[in-house]
């Protein structure tokens, strides 16, 4: 350990503060200019203001205090709490409603560089969070608790400046990098849509159900019971079994070979587009030779082809953001949109002749890998920037900054 440097307990280092509602006897409850803070107002590193306001007189008599400036705030009661921690310092005085907690320091640790060493503690502090069933906890006694090596304020001070100018940087660096990820999505799609929406010579205007060999819906009703299902026979394809780049069915309820045959008008095959009817609209995919004799599920409709539509043509189409919509309009259903066979045949469509449709599939394909590209490489960006951030924060707390 550093000359000066001591080890000390979080509790030692700065009294915690807890939160509540203000009594509501006080008719001017909501009509002050004191924030009154909840985990939805943790958005940034300092809290200085929030969407509500309470007055003076609803402190008074209330579990809610007035916390000072310079207050570390943490979140310790939140369904967020499964995935990180929020941390925040106070930006003026306020007040903090029960799901919080303030870390107000005594005078031997710098607000900012509090924030900074609980930031570095992350992990730890996620590793002590209780989880309920849709409510997660941090126990105060236990982040009391916590050891931590504290140098004097003026190395602190230091300190601070150092990770806060380094900090810029990286969130400028962060920012570059989500705007040139975000960038990269919406070239694709504005190229789709410039693609879909376009007209030219030999293009028709007509519905999905004229431009194929019809849409089918999967089996309904008694046509498949719970016993007739079984392990590792044939797959039945519904929507969560469709993903971005194909299709991963589930092996633990499929159906055998004798019930396949029962149900072989909803066999699918090579060529066919299986899209889901219900839930998120526009999710599907092509039937390969390595699907083909699967089975379309209760919750899928297939579409078979005919020689006017090119069926890869068809699903990027399907997948697009202006068809999505379409489908989403189409859909009822006030919480799950349900597409009807009906809605779904009937959907404007405008096609281009074959040749065009399959030259348009291989320009799509091409832009969608570079798309790819772009985004792996913009991930790994960000990646390694959240790594640095890591790698600085554990040097400045083991004297190596």
């Amino acid at each position: 350990m550093k000359n000066g440097w001591q080890t000390k307990k979080l509790g030692e280092i700065c009294q915690f503060r807890g939160g509540g509602t203000p009594s509501k006897a006080v008719e001017s409850y909501w009509l002050g200019n004191i924030p009154w803070v909840s985990p939805k107002d943790m958005k940034f590193d300092v809290v200085s203001d929030s969407i509500d306001h309470i007055s003076q007189e609803a402190i008074g008599g209330s579990a809610t205090s007035l916390i000072p400036k310079d207050s570390v705030l943490m979140v310790v009661r939140s369904g967020i709490l499964a995935r990180t921690v929020p941390i925040a310092i106070t930006g003026r005085a306020l007040t903090i409603n029960q799901d919080l907690k303030a870390l107000c320091p005594n005078g031997t640790v710098d607000a900012r560089f509090l924030y900074h060493l609980l930031d570095s503690k992350m992990e730890l502090l996620l590793s002590m969070v209780s989880r309920g069933a849709t409510v997660h906890r941090l126990m105060t006694d236990q982040i009391r608790d916590l050891d931590f090596v504290l140098p004097p304020l003026p190395e602190q001070r230091r300190i601070v400046g150092l990770l806060d100018e380094a900090f810029a940087g990286l969130a400028t660096a962060k920012a570059n990098a989500e705007k040139n990820l975000q960038n990269a999505r919406a070239l694709f799609e504005s190229h789709l849509n410039e693609v879909f929406t376009k007209r030219g010579e030999g293009w028709v205007e007509t519905t999905l159900a004229e431009a194929t060999a019809g849409v089918f819906t999967g089996p309904f009703g008694s046509l498949l019971h719970k016993h007739d299902y079984v392990q590792n026979g044939i797959p039945l394809i519904n929507p969560a079994h469709i993903t971005k780049t194909g299709i991963e069915p589930d092996l633990r309820k499929t159906v055998s070979a004798d019930t396949a045959k029962r149900l072989e008008n909803y066999i699918m095959h090579e060529g066919d587009v299986v899209i889901g009817r219900r839930g998120e609209m526009g999710r599907c995919a092509l039937i390969t030779e390595v699907e083909d004799g699967w089975l379309c599920g209760t919750g899928s409709f297939h579409i078979k082809p005919s020689n006017r539509c090119d069926m890869g043509y068809l699903v990027r189409y399907l997948r697009s953001d202006g068809c999505r919509k379409q489908l989403e309009m189409l859909a009822g259903g006030a919480v799950m949109p349900n597409l009807s066979n009906t809605a779904l045949g009937g959907l404007f469509i405008c096609l281009p002749p074959i040749l065009q449709q399959k030259k348009i599939v291989d320009g799509i394909d091409s832009l969608h890998e570079e798309t790819r590209r772009l985004t792996t490489i913009y991930t790994r960006k960000l990646a390694a920037l959240n790594s640095l951030k890591k790698s600085l924060l554990h040097q400045a707390f083991t004297g190596k900054l």
